[in-house]
């Protein structure tokens, strides 16, 4: 996943600085397709480093975001104003295309396959694998599964414990830690 998060280039994408916003939100925050371009940019919480986020069923919460998405959205922000701007469109989408208008989910996932696909990765890679990822990540990282929960905005627990996998390095790091026959 690493390859995938490493910062896009000029010379490889139309608009770099809001793929590096794509991944960093995506990964970063654990946020769906559809909550990323639903995002605003009052929806961008500066001063706790938070974003407000639409999920399923309209229902509301806070995602923390990384200091690097934070920095990403910094760059991102003046060159996603002028798009907007020289587009002669108002609106206040935070996820824009070059020509100024919303992103379509659609597209977020050709974005993310072909920043994948250039770094030397399946092209299986959707968002939604990006997603998957930080859940398991924290969850490999010890992160409180109902901390999980909240930031994924799943309703119920059962379905955090079915989307983040334990992987075999984790269990045998549990294993190693916690069982007293494992020294």
């Amino acid at each position: 996943m690493a390859a995938v998060l490493s910062r896009p280039s000029a010379g490889e994408s139309a608009f770099p600085e809001r793929d590096a916003v794509i991944l960093e939100l995506l990964y970063g925050s654990g946020l769906r397709n559809s909550e990323l371009i639903g995002l605003q940019l009052e929806s961008i919480d500066w001063a706790h480093q938070r974003l407000l986020v639409r999920g399923k069923g309209s229902r509301e919460r806070y995602v923390p975001f990384s200091d690097a998405a934070a920095q990403a959205l910094k760059t991102y922000v003046p060159h996603r104003s002028l798009r907007v701007g020289h587009s002669g469109l108002r609106h206040s989408a935070l996820i824009v295309n070059a020509r100024g208008r919303r992103l379509t989910s659609r597209s977020v996932g050709r974005i993310v396959k072909q920043l994948a696909v250039r770094r030397g990765l399946s092209p299986d890679v959707h968002p939604h694998t990006l997603r998957h990822a930080f859940g398991t990540h924290l969850l490999e990282e010890g992160a409180d599964l109902r901390a999980i929960q909240e930031m994924l905005g799943h309703q119920r627990l059962s379905t955090t414990q079915r989307y983040t996998q334990l992987s075999i390095k984790h269990i045998l790091r549990v294993y190693d830690e916690s069982h007293p026959r494992a020294k």
